[in-house]
Order: C-alpha cells, then sequence, then structure tokens
C-alpha cells in the first residue's frame, strides 16, 4: 500500500514538471497583471477601474494601444486612449497612471460591460 502512494507521489511531481505553467488569469487586479493575462499584453484590450462602476460611472474605459511590462507582469507602462462616459478625451495616446494604485477589470468582451455598444441604424422612413 504504502508503495502505491509513494509510486502516486511521483508520478504527480514528473507530470506537474512536465507540464508547462499556464499564465494566471486575473478577474480584476492591478492593471499590469490584467494585462499581463491577456493575448499580446493587452494591446487592444479595454479596461476600466472596478471604482468607476461602483461609483455608477459608465461607458468609460482606456483602449490600451502600448504596453510595456516588467518583473513577471505586475509592474510596467501602459498607454492608451480614455473613453470617459462613451465620449473619447483624447484623439491621441495617453500614458496610462496609477496603474498600481487601483483595481482593474478586462471589459473586452464582457456582455454588460460599461463600454460604448454602437447606435442601431435609423430605421427607413417610407
Amino acid at each position: 500500500m504504502a508503495s502505491t502512494s509513494v509510486a502516486s507521489k511521483l508520478t504527480a511531481k514528473v507530470v506537474s514538471a512536465a507540464m508547462p505553467k499556464s499564465p494566471m488569469i486575473h478577474s480584476s487586479g492591478n492593471l499590469y497583471q490584467i494585462l499581463s493575462s491577456l493575448p499580446k499584453d493587452g494591446v487592444g484590450a479595454r479596461v476600466t477601474q472596478a471604482r468607476w462602476e461602483k461609483k455608477g460611472i459608465q461607458d468609460s474605459y482606456w483602449e490600451i494601444t502600448r504596453v510595456r511590462l516588467k518583473a513577471e507582469g505586475n509592474h510596467g507602462k501602459a498607454w492608451g486612449k480614455l473613453v470617459w462616459k462613451g465620449k473619447p478625451v483624447n484623439e491621441h495616446t495617453t500614458r496610462i497612471r496609477q496603474g498600481l494604485k487601483y483595481l482593474w477589470k478586462d471589459v473586452t468582451n464582457a456582455p454588460n460591460a460599461s463600454v460604448v455598444k454602437p447606435a442601431a441604424p435609423p430605421a427607413p422612413t417610407a
């Protein structure tokens, strides 16, 4: 009986050592943790601060255009375009400040995310 448990422990160690480590998926965390868990380090993604949703601020997010990660994705720099309450703030890319200070969420593909939804085309008039 003891040999079976030793064999199973050895097998588990060998299998876990052979398996590649999967990136940690964060539902919320600092900005750089969220971006590092996304494809292409989050370039093209839409992220929002979790506190904006708590304050009732809708249709506000950063669209990520450039990322430079450090320290295994826990620190870095990120740039993007801010959309605030459905309206773009600037046309040019801006560095995103306070990436470590607040909790952030990826809202790129969220079904009921606080992002701008395209307007429906006008109904044809007859």
